[in-house]
């Protein structure tokens, strides 16, 4: 892609995501005029009474506002996170969950629910082990002879199966009246209990993160040439690749412990900007993060808007994500 091309494309995304937010905090279940924000709840400018003035901008402050920004940075997240992964284990259908970050995520939130039963304690746990879970996978692949790049996925399979199995061991030992349907739901990804101390909490770590990866883009670039080759040019792989370890296994989890297990973002979106940008990390990195974040902002748009009750929606991008897989499949067997 040419660089006029590119900063063209880049200028587009971000129009349709500025767009795409400002209609997002208007929509849903309650409905709030589209020019209350630009006139600043304005009464006369837009014919709400002050009750409805104070109400509508309590809603977009406290609810709307924090929520939307948090499906834009998760879908940033997941996506380039995808992309990094993409590119440093050379495999196209690799994904941030890899390395069993979400399984022990998925873990540490089922535990805080058992043990404290309130959203915060399942942040914290969501945090802590889907970082172990990844530590587990680095240790595990220090044990196997062969290629590092086999050895870290043996140990990535390892771990997820591990922390898996918990998961369905604290389902089993969870209380099926109280804990076990708070469990299942929030399992099945969702930003309803999204709040401005989470914004505030996971905005920074999930922007510097992604900022960092973008900045790699061109160690990405020789990552994906092989080890030998980057060695060739004076790239010190290891300590490159530890540092993207690091940065996307806590950025990812940072998004789980807001968001829950949100599936398929980080193996589709870098495919559909890989169509538009090609394999130059450094146009595919911010390309592929942009259309992470409008597209887990659309979703979450249409699970709060299309149903009577919100849909979880880890659900929509599983159904999203399954004939893309299968598109994807097909495109590469014709070529």
């Amino acid at each position: 892609m040419t660089k006029r091309k590119f900063y063209f494309t880049i200028g587009s995304l971000v129009a349709i995501l500025v767009v795409g937010a400002y209609i997002s905090i208007h929509i849903g279940t309650l409905k709030i005029p589209l020019n209350a924000v630009f006139y600043n709840f304005d009464c006369a400018k837009t014919g709400l009474s002050p009750e409805q003035a104070k109400s509508f901008k309590a809603v977009i402050e406290q609810i709307r506002f924090p929520r939307v920004l948090v499906a834009l940075l998760c879908g940033m997240a997941l996506s380039i996170s995808g992309s990094a992964f993409q590119s440093m284990f050379r495999n196209p259908l690799v994904s941030p969950d890899l390395l069993g970050v979400l399984a022990g995520s998925a873990f540490g939130a089922s535990l805080g629910m058992v043990v404290h039963n309130s959203f915060l304690s399942a942040q914290v746990g969501a945090f802590i082990f889907g970082v172990l879970a990844v530590v587990l996978a680095v240790m595990l692949a220090r044990l196997f002879p062969g290629n590092r790049l086999i050895r870290l996925i043996m140990g990535g399979v390892i771990s997820t199966s591990f922390f898996t199995s918990l998961v369905s061991v604290i389902k089993y030992m969870a209380d099926s009246q109280n804990k076990l349907p708070g469990i299942v739901y929030w399992l099945m990804g969702g930003f309803s209990s999204v709040t401005i101390d989470s914004m505030y909490i996971c905005g920074p770590t999930i922007f510097i993160g992604s900022v960092a990866l973008i900045c790699m883009s061109n160690y990405m670039n020789i990552l994906s040439m092989g080890d030998e080759e980057a060695q060739t040019l004076g790239v010190n792989v290891d300590f490159i690749r530890k540092i993207v370890l690091c940065i996307t296994t806590v950025i990812c989890a940072v998004t789980v412990s807001v968001g829950g297990m949100i599936g398929w973002v980080g193996l589709m979106i870098p495919h559909i900007a890989r169509m538009v940008t090609g394999p130059d990390n450094r146009q595919l990195m911010p390309i592929s993060a942009l259309i992470g974040a409008i597209y887990l902002m659309l979703v979450d748009d249409f699970c709060r808007c299309a149903f009577a009750s919100e849909m979880p929606i880890g659900i929509i991008t599983s159904l999203l994500g399954v004939p893309f897989f299968i598109f994807v499949n097909w495109r590469t067997s014709i070529q």
